[in-house]
């Protein structure tokens, strides 16, 4: 069969027959009288596996290789193509992922579609200096892909610059809250907790419901970070995990400091120093637990938190007496002065 009719027959066109050869992957079998290449049965069953194999996005080289080499081992190139095509497909999906982000923000001409590339591009360089500057400048200079700045943040181990992409996310609109309620069940602890870091510097109702939500947690950094941006709203259903928090001396000076800003109101003032109180007449609490109950209670003003500490001034526990006596003291001095 004379290569046009090969060509016509196989959907590879004459040109590439004629690279075939030169590479020797095929060779006609013979030649006509008039010098015109002719292919045999044979010839063209190697000319379909030879495209076949290129389906499976072989090189022209490991194609030879499959064909000739006596050594070739099929699992080790079937491997080989395995990690090949997932890192393709890996590369791919980051491509469609970009292009997605970039669609969504909207850029409006070619300056705002070159920016948002650039932008991208930086949140992911090497450079920690490069990802916060970035950070910095993405609420200023227009619309922002989101998307894009959760996930920098949900992966950002610098502080800095996770700082950074706080910032923009709790100017970037309502979308960052939703985006970054996924992180909160991801598999790994730090995701998570930088999940719920992100969703505490956003002041808006949407995160507020987010963090109440949060307050039942399986992880207890993530109930603990919610308690203490909650507790800074005023939100008084973060008080239960407060105080669990500074009895087991977890981001216990935060969690006190939450409670005294919630003390303003008389009535939560009352409530918080009656908590604080059954906390420490509990049975299982140990002797730093009260110490740092005590210290709590310090700060909570109001008459029930008075009468408390008049209770503790008389406490086995010499600190926590003495810490008591302390802030009576004070308070005296003040009501004094007051008069």
């Amino acid at each position: 069969m004379l290569i046009g009719d090969v060509a016509r027959r196989s959907g590879v066109s004459a040109r590439m027959l004629r690279h075939y050869e030169t590479l020797g992957l095929v060779q006609p079998t013979g030649r006509t009288g008039s010098g015109y290449r002719e292919y045999s049965a044979e010839d063209i069953r190697r000319i379909f596996h030879i495209e076949s194999l290129r389906s499976l996005g072989l090189s022209l080289g490991d194609v030879g290789r499959v064909l000739d080499d006596a050594d070739f081992a099929p699992a080790e190139l079937v491997d080989d193509l395995i990690r090949r095509t997932r890192e393709r497909i890996a590369a791919e999906t980051r491509l469609l992922t970009r292009l997605r982000r970039i669609g969504a923000a909207e850029p409006a001409g070619r300056q705002d579609l070159l920016r948002i590339v650039a932008l991208l591009r930086a949140l992911g360089s090497q450079s920690a200096d490069a990802r916060q500057r970035a950070a910095l400048s993405a609420i200023d200079e227009g619309p922002v892909p989101v998307e894009a700045l959760v996930e920098a943040v949900l992966r950002e181990s610098d502080p800095n610059v996770a700082g950074a992409l706080r910032w923009a996310l709790a100017q970037a609109g309502e979308d960052a809250s939703a985006l970054l309620a996924a992180g909160l069940d991801a598999p790994e602890a730090e995701v998570r907790e930088r999940a719920v870091r992100s969703i505490a510097e956003i002041a808006n109702a949407e995160a507020t419901a987010l963090l109440r939500d949060a307050l039942t947690h399986a992880d207890v950094v993530v109930r603990g970070q919610a308690a203490l941006a909650l507790g800074a709203r005023g939100v008084a259903e973060a008080i239960p995990t407060l105080l669990d928090m500074i009895v087991a001396e977890r981001n216990d000076a935060d969690a006190a400091d939450a409670l005294s800003m919630q003390a303003g109101d008389p009535a939560v003032a009352d409530r918080i120093a009656g908590a604080l109180v059954d906390c420490l007449a509990q049975a299982p609490v140990g002797s730093s637990a009260r110490r740092r109950l005590t210290q709590a209670l310090a700060d909570i003003p109001g008459s029930t938190s008075s009468r408390a500490l008049a209770e503790l001034s008389r406490d086995q526990d010499r600190v926590v007496a003495s810490t008591a006596r302390y802030v009576l003291e004070l308070r005296g001095a003040r009501q004094g002065f007051g008069a």
